[in-house]
């Protein structure tokens, strides 16, 4: 089977050779480290990496543009030495350190009430803005029809509340929804209607030209480690809808796996999420609270999918506790409806020694060793 057909099989419980072998990705420190432990200089990013280490293809994206159009225009305001001030594309302004990337100091958001959304926000939204479909989108198509390609390719299903709180800051949103009710079902009503429109357009292209998605990627991250950080019932009420409209559209169109990227305890989203088609956990983060994928399935059955659920923090535990999770999460792999791979990003912790055992054990249980592409020697 070729990484396409295998990724297609596995997410729908049908027969395969073997469950696909992926990564989430690297932090930058981690690929630094791992430099000094014989990593080759060259692999210096995720994509490269996951193709050193052997992994199969992932989705690869091929969408139109549902963001802001045009975006607020990035670029440092001040220079400060040591740290700069900067303000970015979806016109948030921030501090940052020159020396590492850490965590910004946020210092103000364009977006605050009903008149900057109108004023800022509500044109770049404007679904008929030139260049929501970029000029050569119908070659890509072409390119990639379903009888050229051997991976997966996803559209970008956007986000409802995750870029509204990029756009506001968590703590002012949170705010709004209470002090100002009428503002975010307004915004997301048009964000819903942008991403509807625009991806309708898009998909009657790739159908024309022989591309048919295999699946669909959202964005949230609203959750932290207790629960949600907005009211499930504003969730369901509110976003529920939109939610529904982007998957019926999709599945118009045949694309029935919609993955959507939320970290934290999402266990009280989980049943309004499956309720409207989004239908794939990503990356089932186990946090300090412990979430477990066989849990997931126990509580929500095979129409739940899922993706990740490898606890990351296990990677610095050494070969015994990696080879323990990957043998527990094996019969889960095999049953389908799941392809399991690190939680988030590998932190630094983890050594290249440990990591390569990850992925050799990974390949040798849940690949069961077919047709894997092999993982590279290295040495320090």
């Amino acid at each position: 089977m070729n990484d396409r057909e295998r990724f297609v099989n596995q997410m729908h419980y049908r027969p395969v050779d073997r469950c696909p072998m992926w990564d989430f990705g690297f932090w930058d420190e981690t690929l630094v480290r791992w430099h000094d432990e014989g990593l080759p200089a060259e692999v210096d990013g995720n994509g490269k990496a996951a193709t050193f280490f052997g992994m199969d293809q992932m989705a690869r994206g091929l969408s139109p543009n549902i963001g802001l159009l045009p975006a607020f225009d990035a670029g440092v305001i001040e220079d400060q030495g040591d740290r700069v001030i900067y303000r970015d594309s979806a016109g948030v302004t921030y501090q940052q350190m020159k020396a590492a990337k850490t965590i910004p100091h946020f210092l103000d958001w364009t977006l605050r009430d009903m008149a900057s959304w109108r004023e800022h926000f509500l044109p770049r939204l404007d679904p008929d803005t030139p260049g929501r479909i970029p000029d050569n989108f119908a070659q890509r198509c072409r390119e990639w029809a379903d009888d050229r390609r051997d991976f997966p390719v996803a559209i970008s299903g956007g986000s409802l509340y995750g870029w509204v709180r990029d756009w506001m800051g968590m703590e002012n949103l949170s705010i709004a929804l209470f002090e100002q009710p009428e503002l975010f079902p307004t915004i997301v009503e048009t964000i819903g209607t942008l991403i509807c429109t625009v991806t309708e357009r898009a998909l009657k292209i790739a159908d024309a030209h022989g591309l048919h998605y295999d699946g669909c990627s959202m964005w949230e991250d609203m959750c932290f480690n207790h629960g949600p950080l907005v009211s499930p019932q504003i969730v369901r009420d509110v976003m529920g809808p939109w939610y529904q409209r982007i998957t019926d559209l999709l599945g118009q169109y045949g694309c029935d796996v919609v993955w959507l990227d939320c970290d934290g305890k999402i266990d009280e989203l989980v049943p309004i999420w499956l309720d409207n088609g989004v239908n794939c956990m990503f990356p089932v983060e186990v946090g300090v609270w412990n979430a477990d994928p066989y849990e997931f399935r126990r509580r929500w059955g095979k129409g739940c999918l899922m993706m990740g659920g490898f606890d990351k923090r296990i990677l610095a535990r050494g070969p015994e506790a990696i080879a323990a999770e990957i043998d527990r999460l094996a019969p889960l792999a095999g049953e389908g409806g799941f392809i399991p791979f690190c939680d988030h990003r590998v932190p630094a912790d983890v050594s290249l020694a440990d990591y390569l055992f990850y992925v050799q054990r990974a390949k040798a249980v849940w690949g069961k060793g077919i047709h894997c592409r092999p993982t590279p020697e290295v040495g320090g």
